[in-house]
């Protein structure tokens, strides 16, 4: 959300920035919040009046009653009770128009950055830079579901009379493989100073409309049907709700948190040959980088993070790109934003494994997430990053090591959680 301040001051800056985004059917917005907030302050204007001159003659009936002029005490008390309704109507009246503004403020996109590319949609993301060489084997390697099968690690159609579609067992080698990878990235981050964090797996709706927008709820979150909670789509959305509505010490900044949880989206659409994978499913698990720190730092932690995942994957000798995500393709919280791929032998291109964003300050406006210093109370910024999600993980891992007799190499960084297994192969 941004600030109501560029709308007062800059409602034509606002909609150039919808524009941007393409969502044009949006600017009515704009010109709504400009009136109803003018309305609004006029209210205030007022009842505030009104306060003030309730307060003066209200000095006056004490003083009125000790001279004796009883009617004319009477008389004030009645100017006060008549004051005192039209207060009562300007607050009623300013309550709805602050319900009003906020619905639509939660509905105009954040400001991107100048930097971010101009495009419609993820066909328009820009290529920045590549890590590792990509590399086709002279053999076929076969799609990853009928490798994992192969060496006894998946079970979809099990999961499909438990769960439906979407859903999957992993077994033996395959699973601990899985485990392997988080494990790894857990320590990873640990390494790099982030402090580890489990969070809660649900959350409340309020949470929810804090860290993302009614869209992205819609077509991702999980409902808990008659409770006010949500399953979690990523562990973002609880480690930023953790902070809401608390002030936090200018000198405990930046807060680096990362977290492990299971994910949980509805991924809704037919999806071809990825359907019977591992690549769109319903339930993952991911390990996360957070970021809390001052607005001028943002930009320098956004670089750190998305480096981070870029060294996470080349110590697994997977080779990735980043792509700088152009301003169609930007949730409508983002500033700015760009996706880790890796890249994939078998379709000979590369696929998304990771995200990061900076937000600049429109989460924290949401929830309240402020901080105080020597120059005052201020909002913070907020950033996200995957380390690694898997399934999806798993196979550019899986991919990428892949050997003509059907085996798994182990990457060596991820062998002490394998218990010095450097292989796996058909038993």
């Amino acid at each position: 959300m941004i600030d109501i301040k560029l709308i007062r001051e800059n409602s034509d800056f606002v909609k150039e920035n919808i524009k941007k985004k393409f969502q044009d059917e949006k600017l009515f917005l704009v010109d709504e919040v400009y009136e109803l907030d003018q309305t609004y302050r006029e209210c205030k204007v007022k009842a505030d009046t009104l306060r003030a001159k309730r307060n003066e003659v209200s000095e006056k009936i004490g003083s009125l009653m000790r001279e004796g002029k009883k009617d004319l005490a009477e008389k004030i008390k009645a100017e006060v009770s008549s004051i005192n309704a039209e207060i009562t109507v300007l607050e009623e009246k300013e309550e709805n128009l602050e319900t009003e503004i906020k619905k639509r403020m939660l509905l105009i996109p954040n400001i991107i950055d100048e930097s971010v590319p101009i495009g419609k949609d993820d066909s328009e993301n820009v290529e920045v830079e590549k890590f590792g060489e990509p590399v086709v084997p002279s053999y076929e390697i076969p799609y990853h579901a009928d490798i994992c099968e192969a060496l006894s690690g998946l079970d979809k159609p099990a999961a499909g009379r438990t769960s439906g579609n979407g859903f999957y067992f992993l077994s033996g080698d395959i699973a601990r493989l899985h485990s392997a990878l988080l494990a790894y990235a857990r320590d990873f981050m640990i390494n790099k100073g982030f402090t580890y964090c489990i969070p809660p797996f649900m959350i409340h709706g309020d949470v929810v409309n804090g860290v993302m927008s009614f869209k992205e709820m819609e077509a991702m979150m999980y409902k808990i049907e008659g409770e006010d909670l949500y399953l979690i789509g990523t562990s973002e959305h609880s480690m930023i709700g953790r902070f809401k509505d608390q002030i936090i010490k200018e000198s405990d900044l930046p807060i680096c948190l990362t977290s492990y949880s299971p994910c949980f989206r509805k991924e809704g659409g037919a999806h071809g040959l990825e359907e019977r994978g591992l690549y769109r499913v319903h339930q993952f698990e991911k390990q996360e980088m957070v970021v809390l720190c001052k607005m001028e730092d943002s930009f320098t932690w956004y670089d750190k993070m998305w480096n981070y995942t870029v060294e996470f994957f080349r110590s697994l000798d997977v080779p990735v790109r980043t792509l700088e995500c152009c301003s169609g393709d930007l949730a409508d919280l983002k500033v700015k934003s760009c996706d880790v791929e890796a890249w994939s032998p078998r379709q000979q291109k590369y696929f998304e494994v990771g995200s990061c964003s900076t937000l600049g300050d429109a989460q924290a406006r949401r929830l309240g997430i402020r901080t105080k210093g020597e120059n005052g109370t201020y909002l913070v910024a907020t950033l996200n990053n995957t380390v690694v999600a898997s399934p999806r993980g798993l196979i550019a891992l899986i991919e990428n090591n892949y050997q003509e007799d059907g085996s798994i190499l182990i990457p060596k960084v991820l062998q002490p959680y394998m218990g010095g297994k450097e292989k796996i192969e058909k038993k």
